[in-house]
């Protein structure tokens, strides 16, 4: 895990046995966000093939990414039982509106991922983080300037998507699983703040105080009405919780998820079609899909799919890791034990407990810092 008090013109420590381009310095503050696209897909569910110009202005919202094209046939064989596998990134760009978040070096990375993998019934869901700072063997993609980049040994888990974008992310994450990714959704600092605060905020309830100078969240122990603002700083927050690493900030992150979601479906939107509509433009404003979700209809259809799963019918682990002997401030993978999370995803069945048991991401104290209401 990266230390995020580092003055930001410090040299960063780059992972070992590195092969692919030399990579840009990084901004420490760099910190993202996920779970604006499972929102994003909770509240699309707008019928808006029937309305004119918002439909049109919504299906311009969304940005599109052919990742068929891009992989073309190297890729795990698609299992068509009705269960569905998509993999959920955040983009850590500092153009545009993001500037204030870190200086724009021209290259983003996606410092937080997870695999949503939805039952074939549809009734329940499990998700599996993974940690940015994972030491994998990264395969060779094709770079945005059209070179292509090696890939290697011990690769940090981001540097997929920092150098070869979505579909070099989805082709390291169908490596290391063997599932086939049916779908890919990515998600930005602003469009998560705006999102969270045209839905009035997110309540949740902190067990003890957190007060992170990093992350710029000052919070008394109890019930808080979360602002975009200050949502983005609970999921930014590591220094505070747990042992300080990224793996505490995961469980952060889980458990905001878990309240998003339960905020999302008691809002009433569907009753104040003004507030829909916002809904549904900050968030298909907010989104980069894969191009079989890319428009409205289609979005709607896949979102339509998931609206049935609330928070409690969903399985949260992250993928099971050790500490780097060479490297505390990396992670390796347990090999054993991710297989049995892969296997499980794949046969569509619960992730069994004993997979996580000896994982080091599931055993910090940060986990039950932050509950829903």
């Amino acid at each position: 895990m990266t230390d995020e008090s580092a003055p930001a013109d410090a040299k960063p420590k780059r992972p070992r046995g590195g092969g692919g381009r030399r990579r840009k310095p990084r901004d420490k503050r760099r910190k993202v966000l996920v779970v604006t696209a499972w929102t994003a897909a909770s509240v699309i569910v707008v019928g808006g093939a029937g309305l004119g110009f918002v439909y049109f202005k919504l299906n311009g919202n969304i940005k599109g990414v052919d990742i068929n094209a891009a992989l073309g046939t190297d890729r795990p064989k698609n299992v068509d039982n009705g269960s569905q596998d998509i993999l959920v990134l955040g983009s850590d760009s500092r153009s545009g509106d993001n500037a204030k978040y870190g200086k724009d070096e021209g290259a983003a990375r996606s410092d937080t991922a997870m695999v949503v993998h939805v039952n074939k019934g549809h009734k329940t869901a499990s998700v599996v983080s993974i940690p940015r700072d994972t030491l994998i063997s990264r395969p060779e993609c094709k770079t945005d300037d059209g070179e292509t980049d090696p890939g290697g040994q011990r690769q940090m888990f981001n540097t997929a998507y920092e150098v070869g974008g979505p579909a070099c992310a989805v082709k390291t994450v169908e490596k290391m699983s063997g599932i086939r990714m049916d779908h890919y959704v990515e998600v930005d600092f602003t469009g998560f703040k705006k999102l969270i605060n045209t839905l009035g905020g997110v309540e949740i309830t902190t067990k003890k105080a957190i007060n992170d100078k990093d992350s710029h969240l000052n919070l008394k122990a109890g019930t808080h009405q979360l602002t975009g603002e200050q949502a983005l700083g609970l999921v930014r927050t590591r220094h505070a919780v747990g042992d300080g690493s990224d793996l505490g900030r995961i469980q952060l992150q889980q458990a905001f998820i878990k309240a998003l979601i339960n905020q999302v479906k008691d809002v009433g939107v569907f009753s104040n079609p003004k507030k829909l509509y916002d809904l549904a433009n900050d968030a298909t404003s907010a989104i980069t899909t894969d191009s079989e979700l890319n428009d409205v209809k289609s979005l709607a259809g896949f979102a339509g799919g998931l609206k049935g799963i609330g928070a409690g019918d969903m399985k949260m682990v992250t993928l099971p890791i050790q500490y780097d002997p060479a490297d505390p401030n990396r992670v390796l993978p347990l090999e054993k034990a991710d297989r049995q999370v892969w296997a499980a995803l794949k046969a569509d069945k619960p992730i069994p407990k004993s997979a996580t048991e000896k994982s080091a991401g599931d055993k910090g104290d940060a986990s039950d810092v932050v509950t829903s209401n």
